[in-house]
């Protein structure tokens, strides 16, 4: 009797591990077919509430805008394009793939008449697509441009490298530096480091330079990773500071936790280009695995993350959870950590699959787009989105790594008594 129950047992271990397996491809399409299924590539009139396929459909006297978040033109989207590319390469599966390619072709078709019609009109702050040719910061161009070099491997055309060679530009010579190369804004103040602007360069940076060959892209990739982390890293904490100012030659006040995900997340994207014998290669690896050991600490017994890091009296947020699941398992993937560091991005996963990720495929909990303020009351108080852009693509392109991770676990036996 004792054996039987023990093998009882082991079948039901075997059986929900399967069934957790095929669970997590499942809830990876949910969430990307809840995107597939709200997108429409259109626009719909401001005040008339008409959509229209196309820009030049649109009469001059009518304001439009998106028709829905899916089909906006910011670096979340950028974000968002390269998960959807990942998971259609994992999944073996065009249709999410293509919504990518749809995206960026969406975009080209359309932006020249939205140009045009604007060119002459005083005060215009926005207007759809304006981010593809004035190109301000480096939210305009980074993550997107980065989801644009990937798309052109499946779909070149000469006006999408135009672009990335204007994008490359605008990072490379037109963005404000210091005096040693670090990549700033000139707001809030005049020169602020901003933690997010990692991501915002680093990413099409590595990719730049695996597209054009030239180590100049990588060496600045590195440089920026570098930077950043010598002037935002709290080595007490062993957590990023959301900004630097350097009118004061001081830090914000708030470990945010998305922040803290760019950082980690541009870093990843670097490895994936950066060459085996770059010789600063050993030093990415060395800041990322203490990143990573930083974060772990402030891990709720739930696997999830919360909104300022170090204040568990801030809420659990998805965004920055999903950020630090995909970063790790891709790590321990990849052999640049210890395989030990695995049941973080696990449990990790595992609680963003319970509370975060609805039975429908949305994602509840993401902060809202986060600028830098000084008062920690402002991140405590950001609010907290279901489906916000901010948050799917790192969501996707977790699941991905989870699955892989989970792949390459060895099944251990079960003991028999």
């Amino acid at each position: 009797m004792k054996y039987l129950i023990t093998i009882c047992i082991s079948l039901a271990v075997i059986t929900a591990n399967a069934q957790n397996k095929d669970n997590d491809t499942t809830v990876i399409r949910k969430v990307a077919d809840y995107i597939l299924a709200h997108t429409e590539f259109a626009f719909e009139g401001v005040y008339n509430g008409k959509t229209y396929t196309s820009a030049k459909d649109i009469p001059d006297t009518v304001r439009v805008k998106f028709k829905n978040q899916f089909a906006g033109w910011g670096y979340p989207n950028g974000v968002l394009n390269m998960a959807m590319l990942n998971l259609g390469a994992c999944l073996k599966d065009e249709k999410y793939s293509n919504f990518a390619i749809q995206h960026i072709a969406f975009g080209f078709d359309n932006y020249k008449i939205f140009e045009e019609r604007n060119r002459n009109v005083q005060n215009v702050r926005y207007y759809p697509f304006m981010q593809i040719t004035k190109m301000r910061e480096l939210d305009d161009c980074g993550a997107i441009g980065a989801s644009i070099i990937e798309v052109s491997n499946k779909k070149k055309t000469t006006e999408y490298r135009d672009y990335i060679d204007r994008a490359a530009k605008h990072i490379t010579e037109v963005q404000d530096r210091l005096p040693d190369g670090t990549l700033v804004r000139k707001r809030p103040y005049q020169m602020t480091l901003w933690a997010d602007d990692l991501y915002m360069s680093v990413p099409f940076l590595a990719r730049m330079g695996k597209l054009s060959g030239e180590v100049k892209y990588y060496d600045d990739a590195v440089k920026q990773v570098l930077n950043f982390t010598r002037y935002l890293w709290n080595d007490n904490k062993q957590l990023y500071y959301h900004c630097y100012y350097t009118d004061l030659q001081r830090n914000g006040v708030a470990h945010w936790g998305r922040c803290n995900g760019w950082i980690m997340m541009a870093q990843v994207h670097l490895l994936n280009f950066l060459p085996a014998d770059h010789p600063q290669r050993k030093a990415i690896i060395a800041n990322l695995d203490r990143q990573i050991v930083g974060v772990a600490k402030y891990q709720n017994p739930d696997g999830l993350w919360h909104q300022v890091l170090d204040r568990t009296d801030s809420y659990l947020e998805s965004s920055c959870t999903a950020m630090f699941v995909y970063c790790i398992a891709r790590a321990v993937n990849e052999g640049w950590i210890d395989k030990r560091y695995a049941s973080i991005a696990l449990t990790g996963w595992e609680g963003l699959k319970a509370q975060k990720i609805t039975p429908e495929g949305q994602i509840k909990d993401i902060c809202a787009g986060t600028g830098i303020e000084n008062d920690m009351t402002f991140y405590y108080r950001r609010p907290a989105l279901v489906n916000d852009t901010h948050g799917l693509g790192p969501i996707i392109d977790a699941g991905i790594e989870v699955m892989r991770l989970k792949a390459s676990i060895p099944k251990r036996p079960m003991p028999i008594y």
